[in-house]
């Protein structure tokens, strides 16, 4: 006997947009998230691009048609990027949306709890074993289990990580350009390893989402952080005085581990979101690639198959994924010089597609002849022989 049909670990972007496109004659659903306390995700923000209307648009903060990407010499490649938009999506509205949607399924359960175990048994069933705010304990057990907490990293040829800080920031004058996207502004002071870039989200002529973002191995202080913010929005971008309304901060590793690749016999507990692989190793973008996975295993669901969650990457992006952050942690390429070129040359369409890791060969071949051939052919022609090493953990 079970007590759900599915138990989904985790009330983030992940766990809430599965739960959100499972079909609403799914008999039982828990959807399990920590209570109020430091176990709880800060709120952040999410960006993605979509063509036309998307189901999470009464969410949207903002959205725009033109992005922009600056090189450190202060030369500018801006992309009109219609009929797609790029969305921004602020998690507490994410959660709101969702939320209510939820309400009016009878068939869902929510539960605020911390789970510390979920196993697989001999019967083909799963079991989840939590703790609820109050100190009680409480187990489930379920036909499938779907876990988006944090997994330990598993063995990789490279690791970054995408650290960043923002602020949202209302200036005394008109200064932000509401129709265009900061996308990427490497008129930051560059660190000895890895890259720097500044990123803006106008919300309006005085309000913006303004962030400091490093690829590299390891995060600044918060003091660094704001320090280096301080200098992106004055001296760079000349904002003058401005009140700091909110800020954010957070960390996206950039890896070519093998994160919840399905192997062997289906489940019954799979890895959904950024454990299970969402994240693009070489951009840090998660949010959309959540919602194909969680798409895939409602239509597995649908169907009546075993719902086990595809890769959120084909097998060809993650290697050129591993390719580009070899490259990159080795010096080999000139990152801003890279990601400028990219945006430069290469159509809006077809790079937009690219870093969303859904073009085919021969689009794939047209980006490659426009990144540095010799250093990246050597990287490639490396990588297949590169050993996966383990995590250190301090």
């Amino acid at each position: 006997m079970v007590d759900a049909d599915i138990v989904v670990v985790g009330a983030g972007a992940a766990g809430l947009s599965l739960v959100h496109r499972l079909p609403a004659e799914t008999a039982s659903v828990v959807l399990i998230g920590p209570p109020d306390g430091p176990l709880r995700a800060p709120e952040r923000t999410w960006c993605f691009w979509e063509s036309g209307p998307g189901r999470f648009d009464p969410a949207v903060t903002a959205s725009w048609e033109w992005l922009r990407v600056r090189g450190r010499d202060g030369r500018q490649v801006r992309r009109h990027i219609a009929p797609a938009r790029y969305k921004m999506i602020r998690s507490a509205d994410f959660e709101a949306l969702v939320g209510r949607d939820l309400a009016g399924r009878p068939g869902v359960r929510r539960l605020e709890a911390v789970v510390d175990g979920v196993r697989a048994l001999p019967d083909g069933t799963a079991r989840v074993s939590a703790v609820d705010a109050d100190g009680g304990r409480l187990t489930l057990r379920a036909r499938w289990v779907f876990d988006s907490r944090p997994a330990a990293p598993p063995a990789a040829r490279t690791r970054l990580l995408q650290h960043f800080r923002g602020w949202f920031v209302r200036t005394g004058r008109p200064v932000f350009d509401p129709a265009v996207v900061e996308l990427m502004d490497f008129r930051t002071r560059q660190p000895e390893r890895g890259l720097s870039f500044g990123y803006v989200l106008p919300t309006g002529r005085h309000t913006a989402l303004v962030e400091y973002t490093e690829f590299g191995p390891e995060p600044l202080t918060e003091q660094a952080y704001d320090a280096a913010l301080a200098e992106y929005t004055d001296r760079v971008l000349g904002i003058g005085p401005a009140r700091v309304l909110a800020t954010e901060q957070g960390v996206i590793p950039m890896t070519d581990a093998g994160f919840g690749r399905p192997g062997g016999a289906p489940g019954p507990v799979f890895r959904i979101g950024a454990a299970g692989g969402a994240t693009r190793g070489s951009t840090g973008y998660t949010f959309a690639a959540v919602q194909r996975q969680s798409e895939a295993i409602a239509r597995a669901c649908r169907s009546g198959r075993p719902p086990v969650p595809p890769p959120a990457h084909p097998a060809r992006a993650r290697l050129m994924d591993a390719v580009l952050l070899r490259a990159l942690d080795t010096g080999r390429v000139d990152g801003p010089d890279l990601f400028f070129r990219l945006f430069d040359r290469v159509p809006a369409g077809r790079l937009l597609r690219f870093l969303d890791g859904r073009t085919r060969l021969h689009e794939d071949l047209a980006v490659g002849v426009r990144t540095p051939f010799w250093p990246m052919l050597r990287t490639a022609a490396e990588v297949p022989w590169l050993p996966r090493r383990a995590a250190t953990v301090p």
